[in-house]
């Protein structure tokens, strides 16, 4: 296993996990920031309030998007099994 190997396995790694987390990290923070402006402008400080909107987002990204990112998963971890005999063998 060559360092060369290990940083590529790496990089792969967080740009896979961009793709998988970043959709339901951008739409709760998307959500967040609108519910935060409702709360400041009307002055309602409910915890609920914040959570829920977040919480059906992610949901709804993650049935939209779900196949996708498990596509993409599979396909990842496939690749690192596949691999394997490259690796030991070096």
């Amino acid at each position: 296993m060559t360092p060369e190997f290990v940083l590529l396995l790496a990089q792969n790694s967080f740009i896979l996990i961009g793709y998988v987390a970043g959709p339901i990290i951008l739409t709760s923070l998307v959500l967040g920031l609108i519910v935060a402006l409702f709360q400041a402008a009307t002055q309602v400080n409910e915890a609920a309030l914040s959570f829920v909107p977040k919480l059906i987002g992610a949901a709804v990204i993650i049935l939209a998007l779900g196949s996708m990112m498990i596509g993409k998963l599979m396909d990842f971890t496939i690749s690192l099994y596949t691999s394997i005999p490259s690796v030991i063998g070096s």
